[in-house]
């Protein structure tokens, strides 16, 4: 039997309504000893794939809990309630892709559950609310020792829904990428490691030709965003080790008008080197 100190939740709900202290209020009443690790609850609504790259990109930085993350605009239909099992964690949520990057980054999968055992859920269960209905009292179960086994029936992990892996490749002296995320500030986060950087040539100082659709520009490459001028848009490495793009006191998404998904391109500027 496996206990778990600490499970760890991430939604789209908002902080403005009673979702989240529902939630908790449902896993204090399981698994009391259980402290929770609120990730964030102001992922886009219904944006999967923000809540994948959050995710992914905090859970190795978490102690070994249970991982509960609900972003689920298929809420109440066929779509599967899963959990499963990674590294030294589980992660519990709805089989729609949101947690396939943060199972890689565990470790891969390993033992994968469809939540079928009602006896483990609230009812009655609302039809628009399973994150307080059915993922995290499951989740608190688990959390409090109860094998992975008891909360439903074995699926094999083949079987999982997956998002298709961000765009990253290097050919012909560019790095091509797309935009993982854009986060509160307005940074545009692009699936290209900065360790791939110096392939091209890029390294602190040098300036980067980048080209997003149509538009190109030139940015310098520095070690941080404030080592910009003000409204300055500039290239650096993010605390995920990835390229991103930002602007100092400003919003380099908007400026620059990448969603999420954008297909972004970088090379080496043949230009003077910047500051």
């Amino acid at each position: 039997m496996t206990v778990y100190n600490y499970l760890s939740f991430l939604t789209d709900y908002g902080l403005e309504d009673g979702f989240v202290a529902a939630c908790h209020g449902t896993a204090a009443r399981i698994a009391p000893a259980a402290r929770v690790i609120d990730i964030t609850h102001l992922v886009p609504p219904g944006d999967v794939r923000r809540g994948a790259a959050v995710l992914a990109q905090t859970v190795t930085y978490l102690p070994p809990a249970v991982h509960v993350a609900v972003v689920d605009p298929g809420v109440g239909t066929i779509r599967r309630a899963i959990a499963i099992a990674a590294g030294d964690s589980i992660l519990v949520g709805p089989d729609n892709g949101l947690l396939s990057w943060a199972i890689a980054a565990l470790g891969g999968p390993g033992q994968a559950i469809q939540l079928t055992n009602g006896d483990l859920w609230l009812h009655p269960v609302s039809s628009t609310f399973h994150g307080r209905d059915i993922f995290m009292p499951v989740a608190a179960h688990l959390a409090a020792g109860l094998e992975l086994t008891g909360a439903g029936d074995e699926i094999p992990t083949a079987e999982l829904v997956e998002l298709p892996a961000p765009t990253s490749r290097i050919q012909d002296g560019e790095a091509e990428g797309e935009v993982m995320s854009v986060d509160r500030f307005g940074n545009v986060q692009l699936s290209i490691p900065a360790a791939e950087a110096g392939r091209l040539g890029i390294g602190i100082g040098t300036a980067v030709a980048v080209r997003c659709g149509r538009r190109q520009l030139t940015v310098p490459y520095l070690d941080t965003f404030a080592a910009g001028a003000p409204g300055e848009i500039v290239a650096f490495t993010d605390s995920a080790g990835l390229i991103s793009l930002a602007m100092n006191a400003g919003d380099a998404a908007q400026q620059l008008g990448l969603p999420p998904g954008a297909h972004v391109r970088l090379s080496q500027a043949h230009t003077a080197k910047a500051r």
